[in-house]
């Protein structure tokens, strides 16, 4: 007799509660799944050729059933069990496969797959895990700096998001950190009620050294995934390290090697801890009391006697001192006389430039801006030494460092005056020249003794080295006497020279030489004198050498007749001892 459904409907119930005693099923199976992926768990129950229906179940932490899913074998309709959690997230498909959607932490459960006959039910239980992958760990709460030799707080390492927890290691320069007296971490989970994803933070404090500065520090999490473990890094981080200063070292400003009088120095001192001392007291020459100031003091329009040794040092530890030696360049020059000197032509004028300065300087004299071999010397003056006169010196090396003074002279003298003549080679006129020297130039006249007649067709020179000339050509048809008469402001000197008529022939006056060409002809006399000179000396050496030669000739003349006559005695014995043996 056929069971009523009534009847089956109870038997179905009954199987189910007391499946896992009756049918122990499978061993477990773990889907390994991604947060937020889909969750995919196959039955892994061959499908009884009388399978009623399936259905999926989870069960609660106190082994309590939870059915989410139904499938019948008949129908192939699917209906999902209202569980808040699992709405909108099931399908089964028609393998009694089932897939979860938005995987979440509390979908980490054992699940059951049930597999119902008229007489029986199956099982396949899974166990489902869930991975999230944290978020790069990040250095937050950076200290602004660290203090050597202090342990201080460098900062927290965060990772968000993760499931399961993740460890957090610290790393100096790439290196592990241990725990050590230097090092200490602390670590803290939070875990979002609502995702059940944890948040984890791990606070270092560390005692630095000055070996810390410019050394990378980051963090690292290790976590487990589907796939294994793996790390991630996070940017590496640096920090600024205080120290204090142990050195003190002072800086002048220009270079030391180019202060000169009149310049302004900046004294710099400088202290190599972290963050720089901001004061320092600074010693000048003579003075034990320091003066506080920043890290620079200046000194304005020094003078030579701010040669000497300066000092800084720090305010709170005077010990800790730097030093250096400044020399200010100086450069004095006198020149005496100077300015503008007026002399007579012959006298002496003694000239000096005197120089006192640091260090020794060069000097250069200048005559009317051309350089002078020598240091210009007067025993006796001529015009030609006047000129303006310049003394100039400076210390090549300090830049700028230069001084010049300068002599106008001026060489005064009376007029001279000097006549010659010279009659034209056809004879038809003849030349008269004035030679004329003074300073301020003077002013020449011609005129004609007697009638007193003024000349005024002259021929001058240019006026050079206080001298000129003027020259007038006449043809006289009798003889006369013409007047020069010279004038400057000292005094008028007259000078007559009697001329012949054309006609009457008489012995010219040569003209002065002048100034170049005396120096041309002086420079041949010396030549000449040069050379008379090597002549007379070539000849004396080679009369040296002959009397040398020919004493030397007699001497060896004697010695050789000497050995003859010996040779003639000793023949003429030889010869008679042979007659005496006859």
């Amino acid at each position: 007799m056929a069971p009523t459904a009534a009847h089956s409907c109870r038997l179905v119930v009954s199987l189910l509660i007391s499946a896992a005693v009756l049918r122990p099923g499978l061993g477990l199976y773990t889907v390994n799944s991604v947060y937020g992926d889909t969750i995919v768990m196959p039955c892994r129950l061959e499908v009884p050729q009388t399978l009623m229906f399936g259905k999926w179940k989870y069960e609660k932490p106190d082994g309590s059933p939870v059915f989410i899913a139904f499938r019948s074998s008949t129908r192939k309709n699917v209906q999902y069990d209202e569980v808040p959690e699992y709405k909108d997230r099931l399908s089964l498909s028609e393998n009694y496969t089932l897939s979860i959607s938005h995987a979440r932490i509390s979908d980490e459960k054992r699940f059951v797959c049930m597999l119902v006959t008229e007489d029986n039910v199956f099982e396949a239980p899974t166990v489902v895990k869930v991975f999230k992958q944290p978020s790069k760990p990040e250095i937050v709460n950076k200290a602004q700096f660290l203090e050597t030799e202090q342990l201080k707080k460098l900062g927290d390492c965060v990772s968000k998001d993760s499931y399961p927890d993740v460890n957090i290691t610290w790393y100096r320069n790439g290196r592990t950190l241990e725990p050590s007296e230097g090092v200490i971490t602390t670590l803290q989970r939070q875990v979002d009620p609502a995702t059940q994803l944890s948040t984890v933070t791990s606070s270092l404090v560390y005692k630095t050294t000055k070996n810390d500065i410019k050394i990378p520090f980051t963090c690292s999490v290790i976590y487990y995934g589907p796939s294994g473990q793996r790390t991630i890094h996070s940017d590496q981080a640096f920090f600024d390290i205080y120290y204090p200063t142990e050195k003190v070292t002072i800086q002048v400003l220009p270079p030391k090697n180019a202060i000169k009088e009149g310049d302004n120095i900046t004294l710099k001192c400088l202290g190599n801890g972290n963050p720089p001392p901001e004061e320092f007291l600074f010693y000048l020459p003579g003075q034990p009391e320091g003066i506080r100031s920043s890290n620079t003091y200046v000194l304005t329009d020094v003078r030579r006697n701010a040669t000497g040794d300066y000092k800084c040092s720090l305010t709170d530890e005077k010990s800790m001192i730097a030093s250096t030696t400044i020399t200010v360049h100086y450069l004095d020059l006198s020149l005496n006389p100077s300015g503008e000197v007026t002399k007579q032509i012959g006298d002496a004028l003694p000239v000096s430039c005197t120089i006192s300065s640091s260090r020794n300087a060069t000097v250069v004299w200048l005559k009317d801006n051309t350089k002078l071999r020598s240091r210009p010397s007067f025993s006796s003056l001529q015009y030609q030494d006047a000129g303006n006169y310049v003394c100039e010196t400076n210390l090549q090396e300090v830049e700028g460092l230069k001084k010049r003074e300068s002599l106008t002279l001026i060489v005064e003298g009376k007029p001279q005056i000097k006549m010659t003549k010279k009659t034209d080679p056809n004879g038809l006129s003849k030349t008269i020249t004035c030679h004329v020297e003074g300073f301020p130039k003077p002013a020449v006249q011609w005129t004609i003794t007697g009638s007193g007649s003024v000349i005024n067709q002259t021929e001058e020179s240019p006026y050079i080295n206080g001298r000129y000339y003027s020259k007038i050509i006449i043809s006289p048809e009798e003889n006369v006497t013409l007047t020069c008469t010279a004038e400057n402001q000292l005094e008028r000197t007259v000078n007559s020279l009697n001329v012949s008529a054309i006609s009457i022939p008489e012995q010219d006056e040569a003209d002065d030489i002048s100034d170049e060409n005396k120096e041309k002809v002086n420079d041949q006399a010396k030549l000449i004198v040069g050379i008379v000179v090597g002549l007379l000396l070539a000849a004396l050496v080679a009369g040296v050498v002959y009397w040398l030669y020919m004493k030397k000739s007699k001497t060896a003349s004697k010695h050789v007749n000497k050995d003859l006559g010996n040779m003639e005695e000793n023949k003429k014995l030889e010869e008679n001892n042979h007659k005496t043996e006859a």
